[in-house]
């Protein structure tokens, strides 16, 4: 009898339990008779013995039902880089034999590029596995979307609606701040369909004089209030040019936990103007997904269990030009797509008049 594990890394996103539907749902259409294990808490659920047979009850309602049943978590993989060589291996390798433990003949596992580099160190020990991208971020190497990045998307737009009636009516500069420590594509699309006025990118140092202007510059020409939307992972271009531990003691000397309480105060000392930072944070994960994340997380499950089928591992699944295609794991493992700076979505920007902090 098959038997196939699925587990869910990483941080929650709206449509995890989508494409646990559709996986397991095409893997009993196409190999009936296959037993599914479902693994508690990711990795590291994997190693402790967490996990329990998915039966037809476990899928019901799962398709508009947001995070993930199984659980998640960022451990081991988060602190990989901090390991030995051999701890790492040892991790590796205890991953491995809890697959051996359970008689698992593959490992499907749902999440984002750390996830994707755990999975390609399991293939290369042995282990039949594929993956599944996933990340509000969209920050996946190899996939034009990810399945939880849309629904992010309207839930961050909705809270830039939100700011412009309360800012208008108090002639305010808001500043919210969105996920995204290393691409900025949250903070961007979410910006030019909220009607954001600046848009600061990981990507794009930028400066708080340029900030300050372009809110000036709004204000001269009659605009009683502004819009700003950073990314967490925005960085001064001072900042850009310090090292990692540089950056991070200044910022501790700064005293502030985030980039957009400093570009707040900032904004107010250069300019007068009264200004606010928002930070939604984890609301940004949750809820139920969109249409687009419930169909991409459903197609990208099913292909998967294609691949399960055929025999098919050391594979993520992609979307690429509207089509569903596969990469090897190598290509996605470890590796961040960020905005390049010829982005359509970025010009767009420019030609609207947005302040991109440059």
């Amino acid at each position: 009898m098959m038997k196939i594990g699925i587990l869910t890394s990483g941080g929650d996103c709206p449509g995890l339990n989508a494409a646990l539907r559709g996986a397991t749902t095409a893997i009993r259409e196409r190999m009936p008779g296959a037993e599914i294990i479902g693994i508690e808490n990711g990795f590291s659920g994997l190693t402790e013995g967490h996990s329990r047979v998915l039966g037809h009850e476990d899928l019901s309602g799962l398709l508009t039902r947001g995070g993930t049943i199984l659980g998640t978590r960022r451990t081991p993989y988060k602190t990989a880089s901090l390991l030995a060589e051999e701890e790492n291996d040892a991790a590796i390798a205890a991953m491995r034999d809890a697959c051996n433990a359970l008689g698992l003949n593959c490992l499907l596992v749902l999440g984002g590029h750390g996830t994707h580099r755990t999975a390609l160190k399991l293939a290369q020990a042995g282990v039949n596995i594929l993956a599944l991208p996933k990340t509000i971020d969209n920050d996946v190497y190899g996939t034009d979307v990810s399945f939880g990045f849309q629904t992010a998307v309207e839930t961050a737009t909705e809270q830039i609606d939100r700011l412009h009636t309360t800012a208008a009516s108090h002639g305010r500069v808001m500043v919210i701040e969105l996920m995204g420590h290393h691409a900025g594509w949250l903070a961007l699309h979410a910006g030019l369909a909220g009607g954001a006025n600046v848009i600061l990118l990981p990507e794009i140092p930028y400066s708080y004089e340029t900030v300050s202007k372009a809110v000036s510059a709004r204000a001269k020409a009659g605009k009683a209030f502004s819009i700003i939307v950073i990314a967490e992972g925005a960085m001064t271009q001072d900042e850009f040019r310090m090292a990692k531990e540089e950056r991070a003691q200044q910022r501790k000397k700064d005293g502030f936990s985030y980039i957009s309480l400093k570009l707040a105060e900032e904004i107010t000392s250069r300019t007068g103007f009264e200004t606010r930072a928002v930070i939604p944070g984890h609301i940004l994960r949750g809820g139920t997904p969109c249409a687009f994340d419930r169909i991409l997380a459903t197609k990208m499950g099913v292909a998967a269990a294609k691949l399960i089928a055929e025999g098919c591992f050391g594979k993520t699944v992609a979307l690429c030009n509207h089509d569903i295609v596969l990469n090897d794991l190598e290509v996605a493992a470890g590796k961040i797509k960020t905005v390049p700076l010829d982005d359509s979505m970025l010009n767009t920007a420019r030609y609207m008049g947005i302040c991109l902090g440059v």
